[in-house]
């Protein structure tokens, strides 16, 4: 009997005893791999000839072929629910030219009569010249009704004229604090937004979505990351409703991940976010059963490069006056952090510049000298340009760099629009994953899904060949930051779970939650460059399939009852 097609089956029960044999990575050792494993209960009950012994009445048993074996993906750093809902508007993402954009929001549009605005992400900011964005573009598809795009980073929105009528965004609208207005030579807004409060002035016009609707997009959500082979996600960015929103899904049965969430310290008011992130914690904790937590605090420390609002410790290339648009003043961030960590909640701060990165690294600092000693594995992530006096404060801190391996390749973003911006010496210390490794320090892999790819594989491969899908450059990008295969696994896997706090999921061991993946093939016997080729057979959360494939002759259930 062969595998079938299925999502997030139910019929797995407590009493199930599933045996799989073949080639099995445990993560702990690569000698310690073994070639038999069985699962009862949601857990991991046996390895080696014992799990083999048990196959003979086994209620099911596949055989692994070829494939391998291994604990499911983490996702360090993403944000679930804006990927689900990018499904419910203009399909924008993969579109190669400002053209195809407009003509796709122009299809839509006369597909939904009844929308009152045209919401869409994730279109590519590397289409226009340093990423400016012109209204009048989108007016020429829809001139009567409001129309917003988030860029694929999120910290910009591309908006047509009548969104910004609405908005009331004018010649005479003042600069934000935190943000920029992108304008003519006349003064007149062009269309593109960049960072909070300027995005802001758009975005809060935007109808919210229901709680069915934010639900149905967890739903779809978890379906995307179980056919990757992910079972756990940090969700990195949560506003108060999108609690609302898990606790809904997990009540309905339509979460099918794991989660955490991260909800966001906003600067200007995070001293009255500390009683409602507590509170919202407790109540996750009461009501999101096995699947969901509410562990951590979100900081932004700066914005992003290829919008020149990364803080940076030397000035633009491009802008000479400016050195980015730090979203904390590092005080400020220090005593946030401090505070919410004598809270109990984990720290994970986005940094991208060079200053963001030392900001982050002091914050921590000054809560480990000022607070009282726990667990507390504080997060940076993303860690594009660190400082070289800086990498190894991440070590003695105990900081886990979470990276987005995908990013660490000279893709169209690196070189249209952030090498040209800060030059070729900063834009080689980019993404430092190997040197971090050389220092002991934990790395956890993240996608920033719906920003990149949330296909684990994907950036594996990026961070073990630092080249693009065509192969460029032949000897690698920055190569000596370069990882083994065995390191890319590890920082997919047990570095997630330690990122988590999810010890008993460090290693695929007797007793461990049975999250697990089946592989067709091994990725550390692959050539590099062939490693995202690898498919994903089945996951397996907590000894339940959230997915499993079509017949495939590499994965063979030989018995099941």
């Amino acid at each position: 009997m062969t595998t079938t097609t299925t999502t997030t089956t139910t019929t797995t029960t407590a009493a199930t005893t599933l045996v799989f044999l073949g080639a099995i990575r445990t993560g702990s050792d690569p000698r310690a791999d073994t070639t038999a494993l069985a699962v009862r209960g949601g857990r991991i009950l046996a390895l080696g000839d014992e799990a083999r012994d048990l196959a003979a009445t086994a209620d099911e048993v596949v055989d692994i072929g070829d494939g391998l074996l291994m604990a499911a993906f983490g996702d360090g750093h993403a944000h679930p629910l804006f990927g689900g809902l990018e499904g419910f508007g203009p399909q924008i993402k993969e579109l190669g030219s400002v053209d195809a954009i407009v003509s796709e929001v122009g299809r839509w549009a006369a597909a939904h009569p009844e929308a009152e605005w045209i919401v869409g992400a994730s279109y590519d900011p590397a289409l226009a010249p340093d990423g400016e964005f012109d209204a009048r573009w989108l007016d020429a598809a829809v001139p009567d009704r409001p129309v917003v795009l988030r860029a694929h980073d999120y910290h910009t929105v591309w908006c047509n004229t009548e969104a910004l009528r609405r908005a009331g965004v004018t010649k005479k609208t003042p600069e934000r604090r935190l943000g920029w207005i992108v304008r003519r030579p006349d003064g007149s807004p062009l269309g593109t937004l960049r960072e909070w409060h300027a995005c802001d002035l758009v975005l809060d016009q935007v109808p919210s979505r229901s709680v069915d609707e934010l639900v149905e997009a967890l739903r779809r959500a978890g379906h995307t990351y179980a056919r990757a082979g992910v079972t756990w996600v940090q969700d990195a960015w949560v506003e108060p409703e999108m609690v609302d929103a898990y606790l809904a899904a997990v009540q309905r049965g339509a979460l099918s991940v794991r989660a955490d969430l991260a909800q966001r310290a906003d600067p200007d008011r995070w001293r009255a976010q500390l009683k409602p992130f507590t509170e919202a914690r407790a109540r996750v904790a009461a009501e999101g059963g096995d699947l969901l937590s509410a562990r951590t605090v979100k900081f932004f420390s700066d914005g992003v490069i290829e919008g020149g609002t990364a803080a940076m410790l030397a000035p633009y290339l491009d802008a000479p006056h400016s050195c980015g648009m730090p979203v904390w003043e590092p005080p400020a961030l220090a005593e946030a952090v401090r505070a919410f960590d004598a809270a109990g909640f984990q720290t994970h701060i986005h940094a991208i510049g060079d200053a963001g990165v030392r900001a982050a690294l002091d914050a921590i600092e000054s809560t480990s000298a000022g607070n009282p000693a726990w667990d507390r594995r504080p997060v940076i992530t993303h860690v594009q340009v660190v400082d070289p006096a800086d990498l190894p404060r991440f070590a003695e801190l105990g900081v886990i760099a979470n990276f987005e391996p995908l990013w660490a390749q000279p893709d169209p973003l690196q070189t249209e629009l952030t090498i040209p911006r800060i030059g070729a010496h900063r834009a080689g210390l980019q993404y430092p994953m190997g040197e971090l490794a050389r220092d002991g320090v934990r790395l956890s892999f993240g996608s920033d899904w719906p920003v990149s790819s949330h296909i684990p594989l994907e950036g594996i491969q990026v961070a073990v060949t630092r080249r693009t899908f065509a192969g460029e450059p032949e000897e690698g990008w920055i190569p000596h930051q370069r990882l083994t295969v065995e390191q890319a696994l590890t920082a997919a896997t047990s570095g997630v779970a330690h990122q988590a706090g999810a010890d008993d999921r460090l290693h695929v061991a007797q007793g461990a939650p049975a999250d697990l993946v089946l592989l067709s093939a091994d990725p550390r016997t692959l050539d590099p460059m062939a490693i995202r080729h690898a498919r994903v057979l089945g996951t397996w959360l907590a000894g339940r399939p959230t997915y499993r494939t079509a017949s495939d002759p590499a994965a063979r259930v030989v018995r099941s009852s």
